[in-house]
């Protein structure tokens, strides 16, 4: 038996859900205008983050509805905030790889701006740790999402090492201020997209197990 709840809860997921594979797409569109030096591709990025936009509003409302005429509660309540902090956190995703086609734009005017293997491993790795956070909600799946928040590590230590040989660079050639600045904005930019991916990990954790596992580490020290 459908209850009445359950109708307007699961097109609420699927919104979420289409926002989650359009961050993706969005932040892969902008690595590959990094990569390949392609002003074009990265101007494109602008254009699909105001859909994600669009779509983050459309879940506010979404989530005001079923709130107001549904009065959900407990697990389906749980859910209901999951999806609405899911969002926001996909928004900013969108934000964040629009700053890095801007990075893209500012380099791919440069001869000498291949992208670093380093800064590419954190892109590969930040890009990994928001399919497996999105899946994770998708599955609803808390292992997976126990997951994600054990590999964060991976991506802090690339985007130190990665920003490490852009301050290197930069002291043994000053010339190249402007390119090794970017490079960092990017590792910065690329570590918070993981650090979303996390948020949204700890937000399908509350939501199947009831349990806050925000600042968990912190808190236990």
């Amino acid at each position: 038996m459908t209850r009445t709840v359950d109708v307007p809860l699961e097109a609420l997921r699927r919104k979420v859900l289409r926002m989650g594979s359009l961050a993706e797409a969005i932040l892969e569109k902008a690595v590959r205008a990094l990569a390949g030096r392609d002003a074009a591709l990265a101007r494109e990025v602008a254009g699909d983050d105001l859909e994600i936009d669009r779509l983050d509003v459309e879940i506010d409302e979404a989530v005001l509805r079923v709130l107001a005429l549904q009065a959900p509660v407990a697990n389906d309540l749980r859910h209901v905030v999951a999806c609405k902090m899911i969002a926001t956190d996909l928004e900013r995703v969108g934000d964040l790889a629009r700053n890095v086609a801007k990075a893209a734009i500012r380099l791919a005017a440069r001869e000498d701006a291949a992208l670093p293997p380093r800064l590419r491993t954190l892109a590969d790795e930040s890009r990994r740790l928001l399919r497996e956070a999105i899946d994770s909600f998708s599955d609803l799946d808390a292992e997976k999402a126990e997951r994600v928040l054990r590999e964060d590590d991976v991506v802090d230590r690339e985007e130190g090492l990665a920003i490490q040989e852009a301050i290197q660079t930069l002291g043994r050639n000053a010339d190249l201020a402007a390119r090794e600045v970017d490079f960092i904005l990017v590792a910065k930019h690329l570590e918070r997209v993981a650090d979303h991916a996390t948020n949204i990990a700890e937000d399908v954790i509350l939501a199947i197990q009831a349990r806050n596992v925000k600042h968990a580490a912190k808190l236990a020290r």
